[in-house]
């Protein structure tokens, strides 16, 4: 499901991809409709990075992020399976185990929309 990027979406973004400068992905030309998909695919170094900053988030951050990621307003089809393995980790330590398999779940029930 697409949206339009709220200010508090932006404010996540921005807290984790502080050099975010705007919101059109390059490959498509789109505006960002999500948060994870770019913070991987267009910010993230690597895996590891990628963790390091999701770890950046609050408490109250990622709990958002779940609610839109259960909910389906929240893309995971087109994150590097390897980043989400350890997203959901992150996701197991913090949030609880209950809540990463829900969040395993979406993931194999997304796709990557063309």
């Amino acid at each position: 499901m697409a949206r339009i990027l709220s200010e508090t979406d932006i404010g996540i973004l921005k807290t984790v991809a502080p050099e975010c400068e705007g919101y059109l992905c390059s490959g498509s030309g789109v505006n960002y409709r999500s948060i994870l998909p770019p913070l991987a695919n267009h910010y993230s170094k690597d895996a590891d990075d990628f963790l390091r900053r999701i770890k950046l988030l609050s408490r109250y951050d990622l709990e958002y992020l779940i609610r839109l990621i259960l909910s389906g307003e929240e893309s995971l089809g087109c994150i590097p399976f390897d980043y989400f393995v350890l997203f959901v980790e992150n996701v197991s330590e913090r949030l609880g185990k209950d809540v990463a398999v829900q969040v395993r779940q979406a993931y194999e029930d997304s796709e990557c929309p063309s």
